[in-house]
């Protein structure tokens, strides 16, 4: 499972953080303001999961965001407040082109990232290629669509953001798990409650296995 199925998440993790990690619990989608899910029908695959968010949401429609990415439909989208149907293998440019709204908007947290993070001049030259036009003319959505998911990502604190197999198992899953991370470097939210990048994993006690060395590399 862990070779496999969350090979994408062990590597971003350890390449982004230095730790194969997650740095969520389940206890911050009762505490997150926008749950950004990308690559997971969280629905279907998770629904004990998705309750949570789904009984908050019926208690306070106005307490939280839900952001689905998604090519397909899903009954995950059909709930969300926002959904993004990508092109498949555009995930990685829609990042980027969310990046740079966030820093356009001036919605990145510059003490956060000069006390916590190392390349962000890089970073900042990387993304500024990826307009809100080009980007939402690659992943087939609307420019209107993708500026209003950039202002979330702005404003919002307490931002959630989960995947699973759409990510884990793409060709460049460990690329995309690491743009998604850096969105969370970049805005300051990772960290503190209802915050950070959190993998969903395909089967259970995935973790454990990691954490007992369980994996090729490691054994």
């Amino acid at each position: 499972n862990s070779r496999l199925c969350m090979s994408s998440a062990v590597a971003g993790y350890t390449r982004s953080l230095g730790s194969d990690g997650p740095p969520c619990c389940y206890e911050d989608l009762d505490h997150c303001s926008m749950a950004f899910l990308i690559g997971t029908n969280t629905a279907e695959c998770h629904p004990v999961l998705f309750q949570r968010p789904l009984k908050r949401k019926k208690r306070d429609p106005k307490s939280l965001s839900i952001v689905v990415v998604d090519p397909r439909c899903t009954d995950t989208a059909k709930v969300a407040d926002h959904h993004l149907a990508i092109a498949p293998g555009t995930d990685f440019a829609l990042l980027h082109g969310l990046a740079r709204l966030v820093i356009e908007d001036n919605g990145f947290d510059s003490d956060f990232i000069d006390a916590a993070t190392e390349g962000f001049s890089a970073y900042a030259e990387t993304i500024n290629t990826w307009t809100a036009e080009e980007t939402a003319k690659l992943c087939g959505i609307t420019e209107q669509q993708l500026r209003e998911v950039g202002r979330l990502w702005s404003r919002k604190e307490g931002i959630l953001s989960l995947w699973s197999m759409g990510v884990n198992q793409r060709r460049e899953g460990t690329a995309v798990v690491s743009g998604l991370i850096n969105l969370h470097l970049l805005t300051g939210e990772i960290g503190k409650p209802g915050a950070g990048p959190f993998s969903l994993t395909g089967q259970p006690n995935a973790m454990g296995g990691r954490e007992a060395g369980g994996l090729a590399h490691l054994l």
